[in-house]
């Protein structure tokens, strides 16, 4: 009895592979990785936008102090989390840091709203153009994330490639949590103070003048 040629198996199995999704989970393993990897690079780009955005705001309100502070050890708290994306428990730790910072950020701008020379200043109006750009962002970023991860669960958790998936210990991948995933695609308001003046109440119409007394 002839020996199958090596060359022959490794085909066979290429091919057998090729059927059960193997290939298929590798291309969806790594668009989740390059996902993950635009999310932390438009976190990180909001991230390295704050210490300015705190010094010019600082330089026009040192007495929001309290604000300040809290912006300043929101981003401090984010950077010390080493996040497993692959980890239920790090990615929600990761994504309340975040939504941390977002509330501290919020509280921030509403504050500006106090100091007319500040919102005027140009330098701090290119760094509300640049974080509203970087919010922008982050919700791209994440809605595709989303979408990447929930294809490649949807997809190993199918058959036969659950099986294949199974053999290789590729299992499913944690997502971010959204409250309306409708929501996903639209970025959030960021108010710099340009909304439209309040529109003036009409004047109440004037009564018609009395009719003359009678002459005596």
């Amino acid at each position: 009895m002839r020996l199958i040629p090596r060359s022959f198996l490794i085909l066979a199995l290429a091919t057998l592979l090729s059927g059960c999704g193997y290939n298929s989970i590798q291309q969806k393993d790594e668009a989740v990785k390059a996902g993950w990897s635009e999310v932390l690079n438009q976190y990180k780009r909001r991230a390295d936008l704050i210490p300015n955005l705190v010094k010019t705001v600082q330089g026009y309100a040192n007495q929001e102090a309290k604000v300040l502070t809290d912006v300043t050890n929101a981003r401090a708290r984010v950077g010390q989390i080493n996040v497993n994306a692959d980890d239920a428990e790090s990615l929600k730790s990761f994504q309340a840091a975040q939504g941390e910072l977002s509330s501290a950020l919020s509280r921030l701008l509403v504050v500006t709203e106090n100091y007319p020379n500040l919102k005027s200043d140009q330098g701090f109006r290119d760094l509300q153009a640049q974080l509203e750009g970087t919010e922008n962002r982050i919700t791209v970023a994440r809605g595709r994330y989303i979408e990447t991860v929930q294809g490649y669960n949807t997809y190993v958790r199918s058959f036969p490639q659950n099986l294949t998936a199974m053999m290789f210990g590729y299992k499913q991948k944690p997502n971010f949590t959204v409250e309306n995933e409708a929501q996903i695609s639209e970025a959030p308001a960021v108010d710099f103070g340009t909304s439209a003046p309040a529109v003036p109440a009409p004047a109440p119409p004037t009564p018609p003048a009395p009719p003359p007394a009678p002459g005596n």
